[in-house]
């Protein structure tokens, strides 16, 4: 500040203009001078472009340089200072900096410096204010004995910032433009009129009363030959959109708009024919192309933020553009010699409709734009669905040779900047195409439907638009090859119409509405149901038309309604017999792609993508009970067995590429597309398992083994499914591991090795690669969120098959020492270290004991929910005896006759898993015990035990009421015994009979054997249970306990099938 010179007082002058440029309003709507000054010191905190003035900047750059080395020191100096004692927090700092800073010499010198130089700067410009203003003020004077229609002249300041100009652009200003604008006027005249138009601010400009005059000349100024004056004017129209709110927008909008219809009706202006083309490179073309271009950028535009503005002002901009688009020329002339209307040059610029589908996005414009269509503008509509037909027709008129012939003149014309009339006529087309999409998503637009064309009988309803559209997926001309793949998947007609048809899919009740009906299903199949009776009556089906389909069927069968429809048609309670529906004609056809029974296609490289289509479609029928029960007839999973092990064998004989080999690079492009179509069968084959018999066909194949690999690797590689997967990973698992054969695949594949690594991360471990600047919180859920899915994920995995197979007869390791680096790996190493917890080592070898030990009970409740499960594990493992010790062992002897339970998270854990697998039944038979503990002086009222019998609390009153089952003559005789040893000796006795006989009969409790087998164990044990304890209610749990005991020592004998047969007899 010390070198302040001339050139840093103008730029502040410029800075200090712009700020209050901006908060011009702000301070004349003050009342006083005191609210203006309050206004300011809180600007920070009301104007969210403040940072963004340069006046700030400047200031914030100025005390950086003056005062940022000091601060830093201050910063530096209080940190190394608190580190010695206790941590601040960052206002504390802040405070501190702030006030010495405040207190320095440098501040106060700054401040002075400042002050002084601002107020030089302030007076300047009141003086220069001053002086323009009596200038001005003089020229009035002298104007007006001059003229009775006074103006002013241009000659108040050498400064042409808004700022000033906020003060001196007045009515006269505005008069003297608007004559000098006029056409009369010379050249450079209406250059600087224009110039000095598009420097003011727009406020002022469409603020002034002369507003309309000046539309008037801007618009008639449009039409002006010289290309350099109309870009101004546009440059004008440009700058008030982007500047000035939709009120003033709106009527430069109206104005531009209505220039256009009107230079349109108009048969002066040059306008080309549809025969002629059009050449961007003419000057005229150029300069209606650009104002074509402006509109319709604020079209796009205006949707976010006319919300906030009156309704008026969005309807009045939707008619005029819908006015515009709706303008025709006479047709009496040719076809060949129209002459285009608006809505071609709008597809030029916009050949997607964008605009149109910003419009139609939100309820508060769309219903705008509805009612009006549907009132004044239907035949917009009705010129889409006419230029949809014609190009439809055109595709059947011309031979694909020609339009091919076409397509690549296009390509090379375009370097010249010139499009035909068919390239004109297919650009509307997509045009009109993307804008009835749009239209048909919305209930009020498909309410325009039925629409009468011209030269057509019957009216165009909504199924005849959709059976166009599919339609004009076979029949419209592919691309050729040498065209950029970008331009083909964004314009070419089959995906344009795919795109389309993919929206209306995705839309519920649209797609019921428009798609689900026989009538378009029948013409999405037809080309198909040709192409299998041969060659000859499907000339026009392409490989592409086919894969386009196969997607739009898809996405019909993944919803239940497009699969009813798919599966039994629209009348699905009908006796009549028809024609195949539609499941029936997409299985056949695929069988015949897999057995390749299709010769049209023989030899195509796009053969497996059309394979592979069309197996997605069967994909998402078999995957439900009744989609797979109506293709059982064709035996899908056979012929995809039988396509993947001819794809595998073909993998095996790639050759190995050779270095400096020309052939490496298409070797091992076909080796890729190889090994993906045998990953896609694969795929194919696995989603069998979703159902339960769809799962034995897949076993019957013999490829279960390699699609659990399959899905293994893609598990591992955490692969996100599609969107139209029903579900992923976690529900095929549970289903394969439901049956043997299954859980063999999915144990032999690593599956759960990896689930149960992963748990055991989760549990256990921490991350390793994260550097900890926090300690993980404690958790408070007994199980933690982060170990949720691993949870759910076992759960799916120990169904009983998988359980007797990954456990059954085998024994736990019980080692007498873990290491801490030792990690489970399979399903009998989580029962040993995290459920069965009979030693001091396992208990020791858990870093989160209390945790991990819940979790292993948590999995043990859910899993002893399936009976066949609980007595396995009972009987290898004794659980119940292994909690009952456990319960023991965490028992408080509080004197010699009175022994507490310790209540804690593992205690009421295990309480809640014993009164589960001991008594049997649901809520009306049993009281389980909550997990949590209550609030008041008795936290956990539920009686704890260690031992037989359990409380008669846990049993319900239906059940202690109930009514003993009428005793056999045998065990009215044991209870008229009374318990002695030499009694318990004989129940012993009997036992070990009963186990020898059902080893060496297993089929002896079949019949009436099997009853009486049945009744002398309840009876015997019901006996022993009421002589000693009196009480009935456990019998049930006892003869539990008897039986298991008995099946224990079956199992030591080696007979598993016997043991189970044992728990049959159970009453």
């Amino acid at each position: 500040m010390a070198h302040f010179s001339g050139e840093d007082e103008v730029m502040l002058q410029a800075m200090l203009r712009q700020l209050f440029q901006s908060v011009k309003e702000k301070i004349t709507g003050a009342p006083s001078l005191e609210c203006a000054e309050e206004i300011l010191l809180h600007l920070e905190e009301t104007d969210e472009n403040f940072h963004n003035y340069e006046f700030v900047k400047y200031l914030r750059q100025h005390i950086c340089n003056t005062l940022g080395s000091m601060i830093e020191e201050e910063m530096e100096k209080w940190t190394s200072d608190q580190n010695q004692d206790e941590e601040s927090g960052y206002d504390t700092v802040v405070q501190h900096v702030t006030k010495r800073t405040q207190q320095s010499k440098e501040y106060k010198e700054m401040m002075h410096s400042l002050k002084n130089i601002m107020m030089v700067v302030v007076e300047s410009m009141i003086n220069k204010f001053e002086e323009d203003e009596m200038r001005s003020q003089e020229r009035q004077k002298k104007i007006q004995k001059e003229k009775s229609n006074s103006y002013c002249t241009d000659n108040c300041s050498d400064s042409d910032s808004s700022f000033n100009q906020s003060y001196k652009f007045c009515q006269g200003k505005l008069q003297l433009i608007l004559d000098q604008l006029d056409p009369g006027q010379p050249k450079e005249v209406r250059y600087e009129a224009l110039q000095t138009l598009c420097s003011a601010p727009p406020s002022d400009v469409l603020n002034c009363e002369n507003w309309t005059t000046l539309c008037e000349k801007l618009t008639v100024s449009l039409s002006d030959p010289d290309p350099v004056f109309s870009d101004r004017i546009l440059k004008f129209y440009a700058q008030t959109f982007t500047l000035s709110p939709l009120h003033m927008t709106k009527e430069i909008y109206t104005s531009l708009a209505k220039y256009l219809k009107l230079y349109f009706l108009s048969r002066e202006n040059y306008i080309p024919t549809l025969s002629a083309g059009i050449d961007i490179s003419n000057p005229n073309v150029i300069c209606l192309l650009k104002k074509v271009r402006l509109l319709n950028e604020y079209q796009k535009e205006a949707p976010s933020f006319w919300i906030r503005h009156p309704e008026k002002y969005m309807e009045e901009i939707v008619e005029n553009t819908l006015s515009l688009l709706s303008v025709k020329h006479d047709q009496s002339h040719l076809v060949s010699q129209k002459i285009l209307d608006p809505i071609y040059f709008f597809a030029l610029v916009d050949t997607k409709a964008v605009w149109f589908k910003k419009w139609m996005h939100a309820y508060y414009s769309r219903t705008a734009v509805l009612r009006l269509l549907e009132k004044k503008y239907k035949s917009l509509i009705t010129t889409a669905v006419q230029q949809c037909v014609q190009y439809f027709e055109l595709c059947e008129a011309m031979k694909a040779d020609e339009i091919l012939g076409h397509s690549k003149h296009c390509g090379n014309k375009q370097k010249t900047f010139y499009y035909s009339g068919q390239e004109l006529q297919y650009i509307y087309f997509i045009h009109s195409l993307c804008l009835l999409g749009r239209l048909l998503i919305y209930t009020q637009g498909r309410r325009l439907f039925p629409i009468k064309l011209k030269n057509r009988k019957d009216l165009v309803s909504l199924t005849d638009l959709l059976v166009l559209f599919t339609q004009l997926i076979y029949y419209s001309p592919t691309c050729p090859k040498m065209t950029s793949a970008a331009h083909l998947d964004n314009y070419s007609p089959a995906s344009m119409v795919t795109e389309v048809l993919r929206i209306l899919c995705d839309q519920k009740e649209c797609a019921i509405e428009c798609l689900y009906n026989n009538t378009v299903i029948e013409a999405l199949l037809q080309p198909i149901h040709n192409l299998m009776k041969g060659a000859k009556t499907a000339p026009n089906c392409s490989e592409t038309a086919l894969i386009h389909v196969a997607d739009i069927l898809a996405r019909i069968a993944s919803v239940e309604e497009g699969l009813t429809l798919l599966l039994y048609g629209e009348n699905m309670n009908s006796s009549e017999e028809k024609s195949p529906t539609g499941a029936h004609i997409i299985a056949q056809f695929s069988k015949k792609l897999l057995d390749e029974d299709i010769s049209i296609f023989s030899g195509s490289e796009m053969l497996p993508v059309v394979k592979g289509a069309f197996i997605s479609v069967c994909r998402q029928i078999y995957g439900t009970c009744e989609g797979l029960q109506v293709l059982i007839p064709y035996s899908l999973h056979e012929s995809i067995a039988k396509a993947w092990k001819k794809t595998s064998l073909l993998s095996e004989r790639i050759p190995t590429p050779v270095k400096g080999s020309d052939s490496v690079s298409s070797v091992s492009q076909e080796s890729q597309n190889i090994m993906a179509w045998e990953e896609n069968l694969l795929d194919d084959l696995l989603n069998f398992a979703a159902t339960p018999k769809g799962l034995l066909f897949l076993q019957r194949t013999g490829a279960i083994n390699e699609c659990v690999m399959f899905m293994f690797n893609r598990y591992a590689k955490k692969l996100q499914i599609s969107r139209h997967k029903k579900f992923g990973c976690g529900v095929l698992v549970a289903q394969v591991a439901s049956t043997a054969a299954g859980a063999i695949a999915l144990q032999s594949s690593g599956f759960i090795n990896a689930l149960i690594t992963e748990l055991w991360a989760n549990l256990e471990c921490g991350r390793d690669d994260v550097r900890v600047t926090h300690p993980r919180s404690t958790p408070v859920d007994p199980i933690d969120r982060s170990c949720q899915k691993s949870f759910l994920a076992l759960v799916n995995l120990l169904p009983y098959p998988a359980v007797y197979e990954l456990v059954g007869n085998q024994d736990l390791p019980n080692k007498a020492e873990y290491s801490l680096r030792e990690v489970p790996t399979c399903v009998i190493d989580i029962i040993d270290r995290l459920t069965i917890l009979n030693s001091e080592a396992k208990i020791r070898s858990l870093f989160n004991y209390e945790q991990s030990h819940i979790f292993g009970l948590r999995l043990l409740s859910v899993v002893c929910c399936d009976l066949d499960t609980l007595l396995l594990l009972e009987a290898q493992y004794q659980v119940s005896e292994t909690l009952l010790n456990a319960q023991e062992e965490n028992i408080l002897e509080t004197s010699e006759s009175h022994r507490d339970f310790i209540i804690d998270g593992l205690s009421v854990e295990r309480n809640h898993v014993l009164v589960r697998i001991n008594f049997i039944g649901g809520p009306m038979e049993r009281i389980l015990p909550p997990r949590v503990l209550e609030k008041g002086d008795d936290p956990y009222p539920w009686p704890m035990f260690s031992s037989y019998p359990l409380p008669n609390c846990y049993l319900s009153e239906v059940t202690r009421n109930a009514d003993l089952k009428q005793d056999s003559d045998l065990g009215k005789l044991l209870l008229c015994f009374k318990m002695s040893d030499k009694q318990t000796e004989w129940i012993e006795n009997c036992r070990r009979q009963f186990c020898k006989m059902m080893k060496a009969k297993p089929d002896i409790l079949s019949g009436s054997d099997g009853g009486i087998f049945g009744e002398l164990t309840t009876s015997e044990v019901v006996g022993h249970t009421e002589i000693s304890s009196h009480s009935s209610n456990y019998a049930s749990s006892a003869t539990l306990v008897w039986l298991v005991r008995c099946a224990n020592e079956i199992l030591a004998m080696g007979s598993t099938t016997v043991c189970r047969s044992v728990f049959s007899i159970i009453p």
